[in-house]
């Protein structure tokens, strides 16, 4: 059977030609496990341009299926594998999405101020305890004319404004959009984690992983601006990994054939090889942008993704022929990546302040008339009012984030996010027995809560997940561990820097897909590489299946948590594995 491990596809990364022997640093890393190039090399069209791996043919003829058939159900497994695993995360998502009918956590703001933006182009100054009208009769609340101070920029409000467009000022409405990013994240990500990994079976697996995350389904069913930048930070992911596979294969395309007809290396070709016009890379930078329009996070996501599309044109030309392939990438491909995401991120970001700009009553709208008539003028007078007084706007909002450090009940450290330190309790009642879902045989009142919390199996799985990624791109090349790993520092590691902030764990949520990849990766390793034998591949594929069947388990075990379902006392008391999860 061909395996669809992660081993099976050691050669999509940069393998250089064999060599008599090795140096002296890959000498002293092979006791920890690094691989020098050795042993028969694989094709350079099939590390250009690696194939995706299909089940053998004995695999079809125990299933009784003939060739022409199995081509066929190959073909049809690429998406609908995909689209039968975010069916179940959709309906997941969906399920009751209007429940509980309250305005949970920071709902409170984002409910709000998406029907105000979405109705009157900018965020109005509500008053207190509208809350409660909101719920009982929508259609008596007026949208504030007053402009309200906001913190964070427009695009994830917009987002769930349309959802309420949609289905009106309560619950359901502004948790609609974000449920549907959230399913449609799971559909990307079975179908990055299909092209990052060749295999179908992998893709779906991390699929799989990220429609039973706790903290993502939460999310999902909740109006919080996180799930809505995750969305756009994984889209520009897929965008920049559909752009490394056309950029790769244009450059397998220009090079030239021996007479057996076997792909040779150009030096030439490799460093003056211009890639022409690059689309995906462009979605990439305007997906950016609308991920920084949502939170400001996401432009840390922005240096991350920039840095990484440009170290993978540096492998393409060096597997191409390329002498010097950072000198060629700086002179054919620098420039244009850089106008690809920077300025069409910048420009995607102040499309989103539309609304904010064509009206009048914006916050600080008019801040640099007003500012003008106060002192004179000023140096920066030559530029539009309009970008002054969003300057402005923008260097206060940076004001508060940074200088944010109100101690919450919830807030949390980001060393604790990956172990599940400590979740968010969103929404929490006690109904008495007999009363609100809480069975009326019950000794004592229910626990009816919301709990922004990861599937603790899986979080703690990824734990090992990223050191074996980690090891796994300093010691072998690989460079799909290589962009895992990226995804996951460019989500979390920034955090670090605010450590005296009021942040949350539910921040972390970014960066949950590419733990999803980094669980795949690590099971296709748990089940065996290319080659073993039958009685290790056995002996892994169950091991890795016990674990999944476990996270599986685990996710609906916590299933009232997620959900806001009452529960008695006890099995909510027996939910709480940690102390510091109360």
């Amino acid at each position: 059977m061909t395996s669809t491990a992660p081993e099976a596809l050691e050669g999509q990364h940069p393998v250089a030609a064999p060599v008599a022997e090795s140096s002296s640093w890959q000498q002293r890393l092979r006791r920890f496990g690094y691989v020098p190039p050795a042993g028969e090399p694989i094709g350079l069209r099939e590390r250009l341009v690696p194939p995706y791996t299909r089940p053998s043919e004995r695999t079809w003829s125990l299933l009784g299926i003939g060739p022409g058939a199995a081509e066929r159900l190959w073909r049809l497994t690429a998406w609908g594998g995909p689209l039968l695993v975010t069916a179940v995360a959709g309906l997941l998502r969906f399920w009751n999405l209007g429940k509980p009918h309250a305005v949970i956590f920071d709902e409170t703001y984002y409910a709000k101020d998406s029907w105000a933006l979405i109705n009157q182009g900018y965020e109005g100054a509500w008053p207190k305890d509208i809350d409660k009208t909101i719920l009982t009769d929508p259609g008596s609340v007026l949208i504030p004319t007053d402009p309200g101070y906001v913190v964070h920029p427009p695009m994830g409000k917009w987002v769930i404004g349309v959802g309420e467009k949609l289905f009106g000022f309560e619950p359901f409405g502004w948790r609609f959009m974000v449920a549907l990013l959230g399913t449609l994240s799971v559909l990307m990500l079975c179908r990055i984690g299909r092209r990052l990994f060749r295999s179908t079976f992998l893709g779906c697996l991390a699929g799989l992983l990220l429609a039973v995350d706790g903290l993502h389904f939460v999310m999902s069913r909740t109006a919080l601006l996180d799930q809505v930048l995750m969305f756009f930070v994984l889209a520009a992911f897929g965008c920049l990994l559909l752009d490394r596979d056309r950029t790769r294969a244009r450059l397998a395309a220009a090079l030239p054939e021996d007479e057996e007809g076997v792909l040779r290396p150009d030096a030439e070709i490799a460093e003056g090889l211009r890639l022409g016009w690059r689309p995906w890379r462009l979605a990439a930078g305007v997906s950016l942008g609308l991920a920084a329009a949502t939170k400001w996070n996401g432009l840390y996501v922005m240096v991350g993704f920039g840095l990484l599309t440009v170290l993978w044109d540096v492998g393409g030309r060096r597997t191409a022929g390329a002498v010097r392939p950072y000198l060629a990438v700086i002179k054919k491909d620098l420039v244009p990546a850089f106008v690809s995401v920077v300025p069409v991120a910048i420009g995607t970001y102040l499309a989103t302040w539309t609304g904010w700009l064509v009206t009048d009553k914006g916050y600080f709208r008019h801040w640099a008339e007003d500012h003008d008539k106060a002192v004179g003028g000023g140096t920066w007078g030559w530029l539009p009012d309009w970008l002054r007084s969003l300057w402005h706007y923008e260097s206060e909002v940076y004001t508060f984030h940074v200088g944010l450090t109100s101690p919450h009940t919830y807030q949390s450290n980001p060393w604790s996010w990956i172990v599940l330190g400590r979740p968010v309790s969103y929404f929490y009642e006690s109904p008495a027995p007999g009363t609100a879902g809480c069975p009326a045989t019950a000794k004592e009142k229910c626990a009816q809560e919301v709990l922004a919390l990861g599937t603790p199996l899986l979080w703690w799985a990824a734990c090992f997940a990223i050191l074996y990624v980690l090891w796994r791109w300093a010691f072998r090349r690989d460079w799909r561990a290589g962009a895992i790993a990226c995804g996951i520092a460019a989500g979390w590691l920034p955090w670090f820097l605010y450590q005296e902030r009021t942040i949350f764990l539910f921040y972390a949520v970014v960066f949950v897909p590419f733990l999803c990849l980094a669980v795949a990766m690590m099971l296709g390793a748990i089940i065996g590489p290319r080659g073993s034998s039958e009685r290790r591949r056995t002996f892994g594929a169950v091991a890795a299946g016990c674990l999944v069947l476990l996270i599986v388990w685990n996710f609906i075990y916590f299933w009232p948590l997620y959900t806001g379902t009452p529960i008695p006392m006890d099995q909510w008391r027996n939910r709480m594995w940690l102390d510091t999860w109360v």
